[in-house]
């Protein structure tokens, strides 16, 4: 019961129920206002159209991004309207006009998530224009209404956001810190020897592809935000700055803690010592999930349990194998167990950090050691709108091409289907059906499939609701009242569970008509029969021109590799321009001893001063790992959800995936460790050329591995990673030189 209330107040502190509560009075705001008070329900209706293509577009970012595309939406979805509207008296125009529509709108997809968001608007009005015909001398005033709620609907949710910028911030970290929680639950998964390993790593890989879109979206909104100067003077912006720096500290202290859990299966099967490193896990995951509440409700949070009790059991259980003689039996296991602990002691310093920036004190300074000016715009994500994105994209090898055509099939179907002279009585509500494609088919078939279903099960439970909801009451103030918690629920969940969000949508949708018509009953029935007709239009054309996501997946696994081995090379410059600094620091304070003089400053082309650019670089490497993996892995279980016939090379994609999990993963625990060494030892350089050589597309044999790595004193701490690093990396270069090989991942 706890963990519901939790849940709930969870949500009702979040961006998706503020988001969703701001859509739904900026949409049905002009009919209120139009129509209330004026006594002009049509226009008022016609300007919520024009707010509802606006709304769908609204989703949590940058003022400035949100603003230039809601308005080009909003103009775009105008120009739709007037299309449909001049057309719509005429049976063969609206046909083509609909389909002309359907392609080049679907086509927007090329431009990314924004892009398809601003395409499904257009497309939406498109559709309810199209379900009464217009007189010529009509459509300019609907054109009109309907430009005029997308720009009403613009200046509120901008006037809103300029009333509660800070907040949206806030709820966007807060997201992002319980997507950080539930990761580092997931990683807890393998510390329980009852665990299966391979589930275990398939959370593992699916929480981190979640975690990388909330850290990149915190990251738009804290990073645009705070490099004003009257921003850096703000607490409660430090405090947002700062909980985003040691949110990520804590990702990398995570991630540098992966190990080889086979092993410590096999050495501690039985042992307290898994145990106690489990629930120091869970018991942080506990604290970030009370961190996520209290910033999104922005409090402080005053109690927390300590694990310190768990991390002293660890030391205990680690001296009593040190006793036992593990240190001199297998260094190089003690030295891993050494570093488990050592992460786990950072990651709760990290926590009990995190709790102290809640406080939001006047004197408090932005952390981290990200220098606040233009180039973190490099960390932010970018949205480009080319018209050559476009035209470069039209031909059939273009999965937005065969999108496009598909779902102009379906449309294409539909409305014959609905027109006139085929099935007259679809004719009245034949948009709906073009409406459920529309909702429905998307860019790959595994989440059309999946969104049939939902969609289906939604509408028909929705219509059952409506249906009861009708013959409990037919009071017009708890109808409306029903009808604003349905369409604010609607917009809320729409991201986090479709079905009710499906369910909510089509109650909204059902009382909205119920107000246009009152007493008609018989709407209840069309939908449910619409929606069945659009369901089995997209399940069958998902199969016309489909792109199966096993395309995808070559160029995903290689730009994943690219991607780590750039990381790899970033790492190590920032080890050698650190090695740099310290040996030139050594030679004049050595100098400067003997000589019996202060030591004088480095000069002004020291390399050492490169140690900020070489630490922005790989940390910029870092994020860029993190993006390409979750692509990766995003893509590969899609494509484990299509028909087993469609799946290809599900082995060694699945070996791909993992190898590049835990090159990373030791890429990061290594660089820490190399840091601290004056120089790096030859056998170990001599590895890291063989992991760079290893992750290049070369036909050129690779160099040697080497035979033996040191492991005398420090550097077993350092030998387990490094030996990870070089296994992962003759295991990526195998697995993908097997799969490009054949045709299907060419």
């Amino acid at each position: 019961m706890d963990l519901r209330v939790a849940n709930l107040r969870r949500f009702l502190y979040s961006h998706y129920f503020f988001g969703g509560v701001r859509q739904a009075i900026g949409m049905l705001l002009p009919v209120l206002v139009l129509g209330g008070m004026l006594d002009q329900y049509a226009p008022g209706l016609v300007a919520t159209f024009g707010a509802l293509c606006v709304a769908i577009i609204d989703q949590p970012g940058p003022h400035w991004h949100r603003t230039n595309e809601m308005l080009g939406g909003s103009l775009l979805g105008t120009l739709a309207v007037t299309i449909t509207g001049l057309a719509s008296s005429h049976p063969a125009a609206i046909w083509l006009a609909v389909i002309a529509q359907c392609f080049v709108f679907a086509m927007f997809t090329v431009f990314g998530k924004k892009g398809g968001q601003i395409g499904f608007a257009c497309l939406l009005l498109m559709t309810l224009t199209m379900h009464a015909p217009l007189a010529p001398d009509q459509v300019l005033m609907h054109a009109a209404a309907t430009l005029g709620g997308g720009l009403f609907y613009i200046g509120f949710s901008l006037g809103i956001s300029r009333l509660t910028g800070l907040r949206e911030e806030q709820q966007a970290l807060s997201v992002a810190l319980y997507a950080t929680s539930e990761y580092m639950t997931a990683r807890a998964a393998f510390y329980d020897a009852e665990a299966d390993l391979d589930e275990a790593y398939r959370k593992l890989i699916v929480s981190q592809s979640a975690m990388t879109d909330k850290h990149q979206a915190a990251r738009d909104m804290v990073l645009r935000v705070v490099r004003g100067t009257a921003e850096r003077r703000d607490p409660r912006r430090i405090m947002l700055w700062n909980l985003f720096v040691d949110m990520i500290a804590l990702l990398d202290t995570l991630v540098a803690t992966h190990t080889d859990y086979a092993l410590l299966r096999r050495n501690f099967q039985g042992s307290d010592l898994m145990l106690f490193c489990r629930d120091a896990l869970l018991k942080m995951s506990l604290d970030l999930d009370r961190l996520s509440l209290a910033v999104s409700r922005n409090r402080r949070v005053r109690y927390r349990p300590s694990v310190k009790a768990e991390l002293r059991a660890i030391e205990y259980e680690i001296e009593q194998l040190r006793q036992d003689g593990l240190n001199t039996r297998d260094p190089e296991v003690y030295a891993l167990l050494i570093q488990i602990q050592r992460r786990l002691r950072n990651a709760a310093r990290v926590v009990e950090r995190l709790y102290e920036h809640t406080a939001a004190r006047p004197d408090a300074k932005p952390e981290g050691e990200l220098r606040l000016d233009k180039s973190l715009t490099q960390f932010l994500s970018r949205q480009q709108f080319r018209f050559g994105m476009l035209t470069s994209n039209l031909r059939l090898d273009s999965p937005h091409c065969r999108y496009a055509l598909r779902l102009t099939l379906a449309v294409a179907i539909a409305m014959t289907l609905s027109s006139r002279w085929l099935f007259p009585s679809l004719a009245p509500h034949g948009y709906w059906i073009v409406l459920t494609i529309l909702v429905i088919m998307k860019p790959g078939f595994a989440l059309t499939r999946q969104r049939n279903g939902l969609r289906l099960i939604g509408t028909l439970a929705g219509c059952l609701l409506a249906l009861g909801l009708f013959h409990v009451t037919e009071r017009p103030g708890v109808l409306f009242g029903a009808m604003m918690l349905a369409c604010i629920m609607g917009n809320s969940l729409v991201q986090l569970n479709y079905m009710v969000s499906a369910v909510f949508n089509t109650i909204f949708v059902l009382l909205s008509f119920h107000f246009i018509s009152p007493g008609s009953l018989e709407v209840i029935g069309e939908r449910a029969l619409d929606t069945v007709l659009g369901c089995s239009i997209a399940l069958v054309c998902s199969y016309v021109l489909p792109w199966w996501e096993y395309r995808y997946m070559g160029p995903l696994a290689r730009a994943a590799i690219a991607a780590n081995r750039a990381y790899l090379e970033a790492g190590l410059d920032y080890v050698r321009a650190v090695q740099a600094r310290t040996a030139d620091t050594q030679a004049r304070v050595s100098a400067a001893q003997t000589a019996d003089a202060a030591p004088p400053a480095p000069a002004a082309g020291d390399p050492a001063l490169s140690i900020p650019e070489a630490d922005f670089a790989w940390r910029l490497a870092r994020k860029n790992v993190h993006i390409a993996f979750s692509n990766f892995a995003e893509a590969f279980y899609r494509m484990m959800r299509e028909p087993q016939s469609r799946q290809r090379n599900v082995p060694e994609l699945n070996n791909l995936l993992i190898q590049n999990h835990i090159l990373a993963s030791q890429i990061a625990a290594a660089v820490s460790l190399l840091v601290d060494l004056p120089q790096t030892p030859q056998s170990i350089q001599q590895a890291l050329d063989f992991v760079n050589a290893a992750l290049r597309r070369s036909e050129q044999p690779l160099p040697a591995p080497p035979s033996q790595i040191e492991t005398d004193g420090d550097l077993a701490a350092l030998a387990y990673p490094i030996k990870q690093m070089t296994k992962a990396a003759q295991m990526i270069r195998h697995e993908f030189g097997a799969i490009t090989e054949r045709p299907a991942m060419a």
